[in-house]
């Protein structure tokens, strides 16, 4: 099947970018990255310069082939990065607009790549326990109810791709923090730490996200799901500090 390709592309940070056209002919069952890889043999065999996208693991884990394909980030499947996503996917759709994240706490780096330095400047913040462990001790030291634990793991299971900053009008990382606070807070072990949440939100601030005004296209993308309920226990514990 022949698609019809607008990628943007940018050479640097402070280049100006434009959308350029591109056709190439694949099989349903070629994955979206595959899709680029053969893209770029076709460029690299003109001679033209191959385009730079970021990806690592390809197996829906790292989140890292942070895409925006016709305005979704990730693509049109919900719970799903990019990695995962195939051109049958795609039928009805042959004519794709392929870009990058859009934040100005994401620069772009070059054409489909951004620099997320900004989720980790956040996690220095206050994203970890600060406690001595030592050796590792028996895991039922601690006792934790079933759905403590069950709410720690479902917040554990964000990637910081990025998403849900693509997707949110104000550009805000809101869910993010919301999904590092509920799962390192929820814990007994990060519960001495009362002003994690004020932490990690003046760190997005700093590194110039935009606030919540709960659209909740956030949890519409996000490739694991993470509910804006985090939200709520975010404010909650936010209350909580006097913050």
């Amino acid at each position: 099947m022949i698609y019809k390709l607008h990628i943007w592309r940018q050479a640097s940070a402070d280049s100006k970018g434009n959308f350029e056209q591109h056709e190439i002919d694949v099989s349903d069952d070629t994955s979206f990255l595959e899709m680029l890889d053969a893209l770029n043999e076709q460029l690299i065999e003109e001679d033209k310069e191959a385009i730079a996208f970021d990806f690592d693991c390809r197996e829906g884990i790292c989140g890292s082939c942070n895409l925006v394909i016709n305005g979704t980030p990730h693509g049109k499947h919900q719970a799903t990065t990019t990695c995962q996503q195939y051109m049958r996917d795609y039928a009805d759709e042959q004519e794709l607009w392929i870009e990058p994240w859009r934040a100005t706490a994401f620069p772009i780096i070059k054409d489909l790549i951004v620099d997320r330095t900004a989720f980790e400047k956040i996690i220095q913040a206050g994203g970890y326990i600060e406690i001595r462990t030592g050796s590792a001790g028996e895991a039922n030291t601690i006792p934790i109810d079933k759905e403590v634990s069950d709410a720690a793991f479902d917040s554990a299971t964000c990637i910081g791709c990025g998403a849900c900053v693509a997707a949110c009008p104000n550009a805000s990382a809101t869910l993010f923090v919301a999904a590092k606070v509920t799962h390192l807070s929820s814990l007994p072990q990060g519960e001495m730490d009362k002003n994690r949440a004020e932490k990690l939100l003046m760190a997005m601030d700093e590194q110039g996200f935009g606030g919540c005004s709960n659209y909740r296209e956030c949890e519409r993308v996000c490739p694991k799901e993470i509910k804006v309920s985090t939200i709520t226990t975010l404010n909650k514990l936010l209350h909580q500090s006097g913050s």
